[in-house]
């Protein structure tokens, strides 16, 4: 019986040897704009580690949400979240819903033409943005990054022109990024190309400088004009990186690899520009006390040596 038993041991620690342990997917939900750059990025992660990497994209306000949601109702939700924003994973973290943010990588906002409108230069945008006869393009705000950079660039023309933030807030066409009243634009078509040639709906666009180069790359976007905006309206868009709570433990060595040497090449071949801004993380009030604590000991610490050194006559009291 004994026998039986110790070779029936020997089996089990080979089989358990031999099974191949279970690799699981990493989840990445990131922002529309970042779709192409990170589609690439994680497959050559997965080359290189052999992890796989389940991706979706969308407008990063509504995306921050449905995080929110999936955690608060199963527990679980995406292992990264890529975001074009700091705001959107800011709001994670202060919830206790993710790690601290990174600045991952940059963007800036453009104004993107359509064919045909000729002479539209940094100089003259403005004027042209706030002719009732132009049609501008945007994202949603609230719902989507590009929107809200979109709006502070209305808010910058108002220190420029008085009353040209309202005028551009009402004729902005709030084509994407989540507003359910949007035309739906066809899949696999680019958006600014569906909007500025396709479906003409708009004849000037702002949006991301990535997303321009994007389109402009197609054959079908080869035409259109990137024009960017002139210094009193120019808008960086800084993008933030966060893993979630409860996340898979490959999630923080895929925000490693994005923030790699190998991950930032990969986002600068697409037009992105090096992070430049640093997250501070949030302090609560444990943080706070702890913080307060730690330098009344340092500052009780010091007085002692002081007195110590005074009493065996090294300073002068």
């Amino acid at each position: 019986m004994k026998k039986q038993f110790f070779a029936f041991s020997l089996i089990a620690c080979a089989v358990s040897v031999t099974l191949p342990i279970p690799v699981f997917a990493v989840t990445l939900y990131g922002a529309g704009s970042l779709r192409n750059s990170l589609t690439e990025l994680t497959q050559t992660f997965t080359a290189d580690y052999g992890i796989t990497v389940d991706t979706y994209f969308g407008p990063s306000g509504l995306t921050r949400q449905k995080i929110e949601q999936e955690l608060s109702t199963i527990g679980k939700s995406a292992d990264v979240f890529a975001s074009a924003d700091l705001g959107n994973p800011q709001k994670l973290f202060q919830s206790g819903l993710s790690n601290s943010v990174q600045n991952f990588t940059s963007n800036r906002m453009v104004a993107v033409v359509k064919p045909g409108l000729a002479g539209v230069t940094s100089d003259n945008l403005l004027d042209l943005l706030i002719n009732t006869n132009i049609k501008i393009g945007t994202s949603t705000p609230g719902a989507d990054p590009s929107g809200d950079y979109a709006w502070q660039i209305f808010d910058k023309a108002d220190a420029i022109k008085p009353g040209s933030s309202q005028i551009l807030k009402t004729k902005a066409l709030q084509l994407v990024g989540g507003n359910p009243s949007a035309p739906t634009v066809p899949i696999g078509e680019n958006n600014l190309v569906y909007f500025l040639k396709t479906n003409p709906t708009a004849d000037i666009f702002l949006a991301y400088y990535t997303s321009g180069k994007s389109a402009q790359e197609l054959t079908e976007g080869n035409d259109l004009q990137i024009v960017e905006l002139p210094n009193y309206l120019a808008t960086k868009a800084d993008y933030g990186l966060t893993v979630i709570k409860n996340a898979n433990p490959d999630g923080e060595k895929l925000a490693t690899y994005i923030l790699s040497p190998k991950g930032q090449a990969i986002l600068a071949k697409y037009g992105f520009s090096s992070p430049s801004t640093s997250i501070p993380e949030h302090q609560g009030v444990c943080g706070t006390v702890l913080a307060l604590s730690v330098a009344f000991a340092m500052h009780k610490k010091l007085a002692v040596t002081r007195e110590q050194i005074i009493k065996i006559g090294m300073v002068k009291p």
